[in-house]
């Protein structure tokens, strides 16, 4: 009797420390890049969020130089809208933000300004 009440003492110990090992991991796991979280747990503790972007502010910026804005700009809010991303600049760079070059019209022409 006496070696199983401590056996039965045992377990709830290793399990306590679990317990505070794993809330201990999700709290660096929130506090760390999205990237980064997860650690030696195989990426168990990550949690995908869709980012937020302002595209409003993001498709002024990649349209400031276009000739035709208003074009630009709904085509560009588009793309964000189904994309979550803007590359920077004012042309180009499309090679950081895939989704965005890959979105086709069409004509099989890019949609993305």
């Amino acid at each position: 009797m006496k070696l199983l009440s401590m056996f039965l003492i045992l377990i709830l110990f290793v399990q306590a420390f679990v317990v505070l090992e794993v809330s201990s991991a999700s709290d660096a796991a929130n506090s760390v890049s999205q990237e980064d979280a997860g650690g030696d747990y195989g990426g168990m503790l990550k949690k995908h969020y869709t980012r937020t972007i302002n595209c409003k502010y993001s498709c002024a910026r990649r349209c400031s130089k276009s000739s035709r804005k208003n074009l630009c700009h709904r085509a560009c809010k588009s793309c964000c809208s189904k994309c979550h991303c803007v590359p920077p600049g004012t042309y180009g760079n499309k090679n950081l933000c895939p989704c965005y070059a890959k979105l086709k019209t069409h004509g099989n022409r890019p949609k993305c300004p």
